[in-house]
């Protein structure tokens, strides 16, 4: 048997980090606006007849092999921990090779894993006969990524690629749901450009501790974070009603707000590309995740694709070709 996978990255709008329990739940309305880019994860799965694991990944160029599922699972280390651990959580019974790819670049803040993860545990949904719902399927992944990083996760950036289009994610006592946007996306993809700055050098914002500086109760964290909180309720408004220019305003005050929470999650690179984007038609920008490197979405005028690309381009950053992805996670079974 054969089984694909393929999930889409995401770009996150606005209020990033409030997805981290238990933040959202210190703000009314809490949600968070993003929408799938068409940058994929892939997963294939090729059963075989004795019970050795194999697992690829073509993107990282690395490889490892066990003899069975209980040397995979009682292995003290992972050359490739996220496939790895996600089959030691569905536990599959037969042997197989497991090949894994990634249209992200290395650090790009648009949620690779968290698609990845997606993609391989969809698969193996599939294969094992799971049956877990796709909801289910967040939640397997969201606490297979933390099981991984050692940290809490936000739920954001999953539903992407669960879902695709453009998404609010609502979080508060109740739990956490996703409400599609409706968005002209011929119209909105004409305003998009991603561009990649290379690789974080580890200065980027840690979200770990900026949920302990607010749990400890600093308050310009918190002030910060009721900000951030009402402009993805206002952006999410902005977006229903297809206002683009209140849209890049509140992008660009996200943004600023976003800096005052951790000045490490920009670089001289990213400045400059924000500052002299404007010229050519950018109307606002942000980085995506975590920062301090990695991609940065800016919001342009229809138009003005390509005079921006190339202020990117002459500044030493590469632009990424992206779009809305429509659709979120595919699954095909086949003989192999």
């Amino acid at each position: 048997m054969k089984i694909t996978a393929q999930s889409p990255c995401r770009v996150d709008l606005a209020g990033g980090t409030l997805d981290i329990w238990p933040l959202y739940l210190f703000h009314a309305r809490a949600v968070t606006v993003n929408f799938a880019v068409n940058r994929y994860t892939y997963c294939s799965v090729i059963t075989h007849d004795n019970p050795s694991i194999v697992l690829r990944s073509l993107d990282l160029k690395s490889e490892e092999s066990f003899a069975s599922l209980d040397a995979l699972q009682s292995a003290r280390k992972y050359k490739l921990p996220l496939p790895a651990y996600v089959v030691d959580f569905f536990a599959p019974r037969q042997g197989f090779v497991m090949e894994t790819n990634s249209e992200a670049p290395a650090g790009a803040g648009i949620s690779g894993s968290s698609s990845l993860i997606i993609s391989i545990a969809s698969a193996l949904n599939k294969l094992t006969g799971a049956g877990y719902s796709l909801e289910k399927l967040r939640e397997i992944a969201q606490n297979n990524e933390a099981r991984i990083i050692r940290v809490p996760t936000g739920c954001q950036d999953y539903y992407p690629a669960m879902y695709g289009g453009v998404s609010a994610i609502e979080m508060d006592c109740a739990g956490i749901r996703r409400k599609p946007i409706q968005v002209d996306l011929e119209d909105f993809n004409q305003r998009i450009v991603l561009a990649y700055t290379g690789e974080p050098r580890n200065s980027g914002i840690n979200n770990w501790e900026v949920n302990k500086a607010y749990i400890d109760g600093d308050r310009t964290v918190r002030n910060n974070f009721q900000r951030i909180a009402d402009i993805a309720n206002a952006m999410r408004g902005a977006i229903e009603k297809s206002d683009w220019t209140e849209t890049a305003r509140l992008l660009r005050e996200e943004w600023a707000n976003r800096k005052k929470n951790a000045p490490g999650i920009t670089t001289p690179l990213i400045d400059r590309l924000v500052e002299k984007t404007r010229k050519a038609g950018a109307r606002g920008a942000k980085v995506c995740g975590a920062g301090g490197g990695g991609c940065v979405f800016f919001l342009v005028e229809r138009g003005a694709k390509e005079r921006v690309t190339k202020v990117i381009e002459a500044e030493g950053a590469s632009v990424l070709p992206a779009a809305v992805a429509p659709r979120g996670v595919r699954v095909k079974a086949s003989a192999a």
